[in-house]
């Protein structure tokens, strides 16, 4: 049954929005003025791109796709319906019913919509890639074929739940970080654009030189007093203006990404995480049934760095001509000897979907110490440089008396 999104005026007067089911605008109504409710406007939420469309009318009510957080919710909630014996459109009811979101409930009746059209709900899934992956819809479909739907979308919901720890585990520990380099940044800047003009200005009256750290620090002063504004406009756009070039042409992201690789540090954490991320969605598809070749060439698809990403295809493209998987994932030079060894050995035992379990949880494993170590690092280091910065405001500032003590002196 369709879904429609609306907005209706309640009994009290206020304005109500959400989302309704029904067979068509007409029935939508009528359903409204059965709730007390009275229609404003209803829109039919299409399917594809999420967009909610009427006369002359629309707007992106999922642009963004769910969170992180309300893919985990969403997937354990209907794995759990599933696991006690419901249908899949009365688990996604009984799902969509259970959140206040609208752009969610939203989104889950139009999943519904299609699976009462006749569709398979990885097909319905795949109406959304900005909420649903290409993994989350593969794996559904894995396990629509294999008939353990419910258990393989209880290993989705531990995988998206673990995802969603990691980003809010990240996301916690930059707050103070974050805040530091806010407040460093608001320092200087008021230092150099109320303190230091009015030091400076006690030295125009002196007929003497000045040195040359206090002359540096009065053209940063006056770019900051008169320039300082477009300086940082300026700078937001380039920054806005890049990314969109790196979206949009993949020969530009590309030459990013090699230039990014020959950088020791940034280069092993590029080739750690995504190593991790390969290894954990091949995991996933290989327990989930899913053929080896298929499943690789998911996870490559995952890859968010070009130049791994088609080292990977390539390995993709020997296993298919009867290759082994560690010996062609051992040429791209992108995986950890330890990772090639356990991939070797799960071949060989056939054990290959748990050792590539493995492999994910060790580089995880080392991410995770990478950003307890960096963020570690990160705010003594910010304190240095507050330091050292503060540190060249005051001899600039000093440096002129000392002078002209010793001159009267």
């Amino acid at each position: 049954m369709p879904a429609f999104y609306y907005i209706a005026i309640h009994h009290t007067g206020g304005e109500q929005k959400g989302v309704i089911e029904a067979e068509s605008e007409k029935h939508a109504r009528q359903l409204l003025r059965d709730q007390s409710l009275i229609p404003i406007k209803i829109n039919f939420t299409q399917s594809k791109k999420g967009v909610l469309l009427s006369k002359g009318f629309s707007f992106h009510l999922f642009k963004k796709g769910l969170s992180a957080k309300e893919l985990a919710m969403m997937t354990r909630q209907l794995a759990t319906l599933l696991s006690a014996g419901l249908p899949v459109e009365e688990s996604l009811l009984a799902v969509a019913e259970q959140t206040e979101k609208s752009r969610m409930k939203g989104l889950i009746f139009s999943v519904r919509s299609k699976v009462l059209e006749g569709h398979a709900l990885s097909s319905a899934l795949r109406e959304h890639p900005d909420s649903f992956s290409a993994l989350f819809c593969a794996t559904v479909a894995a396990g629509e074929k294999s008939g353990h739907l419910d258990k393989v979308l209880l290993r989705l919901a531990d995988y998206t739940e673990q995802q969603w720890h990691m980003q809010r585990k990240l996301t916690t520990a930059l707050i103070y970080p974050g805040m530091i380099v806010l407040v460093a940044i608001g320092i200087v800047g008021f230092l150099l654009e109320y303190v230091v003009p009015k030091m400076i200005s006690v030295y125009e009256h002196l007929n003497q030189t000045l040195p040359m750290l206090t002359n540096v620090l009065i053209a940063m002063s006056d770019m900051v007093t008169t320039d300082g504004l477009y300086v940082v406009i300026i700078l937001i756009a380039s920054i806005f203006l890049w990314r969109h070039m790196l979206k949009k042409n993949s020969r530009l992201r590309e030459k990013a990404h090699l230039f990014l690789l020959r950088i020791p540090l940034i280069r092993y954490v590029m080739r750690t995480t995504n190593t991790a991320r390969f290894a954990r969605t091949l995991s996933i598809l290989s327990a989930s049934g899913v053929p080896v070749l298929e499943a690789m060439q998911i996870s490559a698809q995952l890859i968010t760095t070009i130049p791994i990403r088609k080292a990977i295809e390539l390995a993709v493209n020997h296993v298919r001509e009867g290759a082994a998987i560690h010996l062609t994932l051992k040429r791209t030079s992108y995986f950890s000897p330890m990772s090639i060894h356990m991939i070797a050995s799960g071949e060989m035992s056939g054990q290959l979907e748990n050792m590539l379990e493995r492999v994910a949880q060790h580089q995880e494993d080392e991410i995770s110490r990478m950003i307890e170590v960096g963020l570690a690092l990160f705010e003594p280091a910010i304190i240095l440089i507050m330091g050292v910065i503060v540190l060249f405001i005051v001899l600039a500032i000093l440096l002129p008396i000392f002078e002209l003590n010793q001159f009267t002196g």
